[in-house]
């Protein structure tokens, strides 16, 4: 296990809450903030998904890498972040064994978890076996479902491009984070220099389309940037075939940012993604693409 603390708690005070976090929605948020109640927090989660290893081509497209979970989980409130390697033999454990491998070691007073909450070969435990295997150790505490949020549905309103759904649901901006690769430097040449960023096949992003949004350098995370985005393969010229997340800082031609990690946070969509008639119609979109992006992140609750 990797352990990952800010200020790590002592076992009087210890409260473990268990999942995968991806993304940190509201739901999560509100489990951190009830188990806060009762003493400084541990989340215990788990690299990869467990269904990348259980059952990979159902495996879900991440909404968070695993940097940026621990960084949203401590930011909500975490005290320490447990990281569990999940591998074929991982998934062979009984609950038992997971109590005793994973949870016990901690040494918790309480542990908070959702009434789905399934752990174990099989997923053969549930919240009331996980009291019954704690008894005298520790005590667990079920919470009810948040309905309506869920990374689920965070990942549909990405692939829907309903970005302000996603960002209501996850409690802040989607944000795709990456190190900026070297493209076809079309934009440079337009006048409007993009950082792109490659879309793998185990991370999510929105819906292909023109976004406003905020591009941040990771090592400068104070200095917030507006920018008009672009995800997709840029149907006007035909030899780009990867979905790329593309980020043009409003007024901005000075950047150097290759091999750069940076985050790209979305806030509003602009519009599909269109071929165009040539070089020219596209310039012309661009610019009223950017206007309409500066209007947007002008707008006082853009953040």
């Amino acid at each position: 296990m990797r352990r990952v603390p800010d200020q790590p708690p002592t076992s009087a005070n210890r409260v473990v809450i268990i999942g995968n976090f991806d993304g940190v929605h509201i739901g999560h948020q509100a489990v951190i903030a009830e188990a806060g109640h009762h003493g400084q927090v541990v989340a215990v989660t788990f690299r990869p998904h467990p269904l990348r290893v259980l059952r990979p081509a159902v495996a879900p497209r991440l909404i968070s890498t695993d940097a940026q979970r621990r960084e949203l989980l401590l930011a909500a409130g975490v005290s320490e972040v447990v990281e569990v390697e999940f591998t074929s033999e991982v998934s062979q454990w009984s609950p038992a064994e997971f109590v005793e491998k994973v949870l016990v070691p901690l040494q918790p007073a309480r542990i908070v978890v959702g009434q789905n909450f399934r752990f174990g070969h099989r997923a053969a435990g549930d919240p009331t076996l996980l009291a019954e295997l704690g008894q005298g150790r520790f005590e667990v505490e079920e919470l009810p479902l948040r309905q309506g949020v869920s990374s689920s549905l965070v990942r549909e309103a990405l692939t829907r491009g309903d970005i302000e759904t996603a960002n209501r649901a996850l409690g802040h901006p989607f944000c795709y984070r990456e190190t900026v690769v070297v493209g076809h430097q079309r934009g440079r040449e337009l006048g409007f220099p993009t950082a792109n960023l490659p879309v793998g096949a185990e991370r999510i992003a929105p819906a292909d389309g023109i976004y406003a949004g905020w591009l941040t350098r990771v090592d400068t995370p104070d200095e917030r940037l507006p920018a008009a985005i672009s995800v997709g393969t840029n149907p006007t010229f035909d030899d780009v075939a990867a979905t790329v997340v593309e980020a043009h800082a409003l007024d901005r031609t000075d950047l150097e940012l290759y091999g750069v990690e940076v985050m790209v946070e979305f806030v509003a969509r602009l519009r599909g993604n269109d071929k165009f008639d040539g070089i020219d119609a596209l310039m012309v979109q661009i610019g009223k693409d950017c206007d309409a992006a500066r209007a947007w992140l002008s707008q006082p609750d853009a953040d």
